[in-house]
């Protein structure tokens, strides 16, 4: 096994037996995570290649390049694996989000706006913990706006602190 070098993008390896960099998750596994957990189609990752760079920041990327490849980014982060549970970037449930069938929670007006400045709040929920879509209707459709982390009845906010908005009055 080779070890990981967090300063370049090394594609993942289709399956598990094609891995050499142990540690490393798979292209399969990181497609039947989002299908298990999002209930997202697997074909909506076809024509994407995955990539690591650090120690389990996985990126998209909408085309091929060699590997590995040194540069600073690649298309956009996507999931982070290397933890013991695996959490989706905001930018990857705001791009892929929608097309979620499970594990979406809709916030109300009030929550949502809390939920976007980065406070945590207590909606009704009987799903799964653990992270979810966060989802509010917007222009007549739901819409993911985030990541949501949902343990002991409560949704934490995970919105990157750059990425939080004030919209109260």
């Amino acid at each position: 096994m080779s070890e990981n070098d967090g300063q370049q993008f090394d594609r993942l390896p289709a399956t598990a037996e094609d891995r050499n960099v142990a540690g490393r998750a798979t292209r399969a596994e990181v497609v039947d995570w989002w299908t298990d957990r999002f209930g997202v189609p697997a074909e909506t990752f076809e024509g994407y290649t995955f990539w690591e760079k650090g120690a389990g920041k996985v990126w998209a990327f909408a085309a091929d390049l060699p590997t590995p490849t040194d540069v600073e980014g690649l298309g956009m982060t996507f999931l982070r694996t290397r933890q013991e549970h695996w959490k989706p970037t905001t930018n990857a449930v705001q791009r892929f989000g929608s097309l979620a069938t499970r594990n979406v929670i809709e916030l109300d007006d009030d929550d949502a706006v809390d939920f976007l400045a980065g406070e945590d709040v207590d909606p009704e929920w009987e799903g799964d913990w653990g992270y979810l879509v966060v989802a509010h209707e917007l222009a007549g459709g739901l819409e993911p706006i985030g990541v949501g982390l949902y343990v002991h009845d409560e949704l934490r906010s995970v919105i990157p602190k750059g990425r939080r908005a004030s919209l109260s009055e």
